[in-house]
């Protein structure tokens, strides 16, 4: 008899080490969770800390202006490439929608849908996180 006991013992006590192994991960998880909450949260003050105005019109709006001339700068010169190569195709023969194929290809749009995933995404992720 005590040999079933003894049995139905270590199947118990393998039991309730399992339920605490389960609720050690999720709890890990949880906590892994808050530290990623928290470096979120530390990155976007520092962002806020790094847009404060130092008061110099001049200075102020050269700072302000960075981003969006570099944007403009590169956005200009991928439409002047894809126009370019969409034209040398053109005249080289090929048909204007298999050019447009050519030019229009896997990678280009990668690359487009990158871009405005990193404009236009992020905001979409910062309200769905804020619900």
């Amino acid at each position: 008899m005590d040999y079933f006991q003894d049995q139905a013992d270590k199947k118990h006590e393998l039991a309730v080490m399992e339920m605490q192994i389960k609720a050690q991960k999720e709890t890990h998880a949880q906590r892994l969770e808050e530290i990623n909450v928290e470096a979120d949260i530390r990155e976007f003050e520092a962002l806020q800390r790094s847009n404060i105005n130092v008061g110099i019109p001049w200075i102020d709006a050269l700072r302000g202006s960075v981003r969006p001339v570099i944007t403009y700068a590169f956005f200009a010169l991928f439409v002047f490439v894809e126009v370019a190569a969409y034209v040398v195709l053109i005249d080289g023969g090929i048909d204007a929608l298999a050019a447009f194929g050519e030019v229009w290809d896997n990678e280009t749009q990668a690359l487009f849908a990158a871009v405005m995933s990193f404009w236009f995404g992020n905001r979409a992720i910062h309200r769905y996180r804020q619900r």
